[in-house]
């Protein structure tokens, strides 16, 4: 089983793919899984990213198939960067193209903040930057709901807006599970320390090439609110998607993995 076992105290689970042609060099590209997920949560993007280039899918500290931690874990933005850090070391990663989802998205703008000379490229998906006013209002309602129901209830009650109107039914209870499989003291502790995760001031000192992808309809944040962020950072491109859902990773996996893609290409080109 690949389990990196980092330090005693930090073992992740990971996939680590790559269907390139033998004879190129494919570059490494970290994707980082948003809250309650794991690495399979891009098994859409992997057609296309795969074929390129060198896809390695960590699930993050306690998700997934990471050993669970403890519900008084101490969480923090810094310390997720640290795990990425020592994860891309083990590896022997000097420097790679990063994707992160959801939640990760903060914690990526950290990373690219901390390790300029580490991210050669970074790709957002969605809208979140800072719990204050997104996630704020929302986690002590799904901390009473996981305590009284479990992580898969709460999964299967915010996956509408999560994934937006169109999402068919399948795909909403498909998710739920996947969410669901995470250990209650992970995501209790976890969802205890979101309304603390703030990258705003981390944008300026992002200097890597910088896709921004969100939807036009979601209900977590306008297009105008992004638009105030995302000027932010100095060599930065937005795209907007149409849709309701705030999980564009998941809603438009093959738009986003290709232009993704695009993106890593058209910037290692220049």
């Amino acid at each position: 089983m690949p389990l990196a076992r980092i330090a005693p105290d930090l073992a992740l689970f990971y996939l680590d793919e790559c269907f390139a042609d033998p004879w190129r060099q494919a570059e490494p590209v970290l994707l980082l899984h948003g809250n309650a997920e794991s690495g399979e949560a891009w098994n859409a993007w992997m057609p296309t990213l795969a074929r390129h280039l060198r896809v390695i899918r960590p699930d993050m500290r306690g998700f997934g198939r990471s050993p669970a931690m403890p519900i008084d874990h101490p969480w923090s933005i810094d310390g997720l960067v640290d795990d990425y850090i020592r994860f891309a070391d083990h590896l022997g990663l000097a420097r790679f193209h990063l994707v992160a989802a959801k939640i990760a998205g903060p914690i990526a703008f950290r990373l690219a903040a901390r390790h300029p000379d580490r991210v050669q490229s970074l790709v957002k998906l969605g809208a979140t930057v800072a719990a204050e006013g997104a996630l704020n209002d929302r986690a002590a309602a799904w901390l009473e709901h996981i305590e009284r129901h479990g992580v898969e209830s709460w999964a299967r009650w915010t996956m509408p807006a999560r994934l937006g109107a169109d999402c068919p039914a399948e795909m909403l209870e498909g998710w739920a599970r996947l969410m669901g499989a995470t250990p209650a003291s992970t995501q209790a502790g976890f969802i205890r320390s979101v309304p603390a995760i703030d990258a705003r001031p981390d944008l300026p000192r992002v200097t890597c090439p910088t896709l921004v992808v969100t939807t036009d309809g979601n209900g977590l944040s306008s297009v105008e609110s992004v638009l105030a962020w995302q000027r932010t950072i100095p060599r930065c491109e937005l795209m907007v998607l149409p849709g309701s859902s705030y999980h564009v990773a998941a809603t438009h996996p093959e738009a986003c993995a290709r232009a993704a893609l695009d993106f890593f290409l058209r910037n290692a080109a220049a």
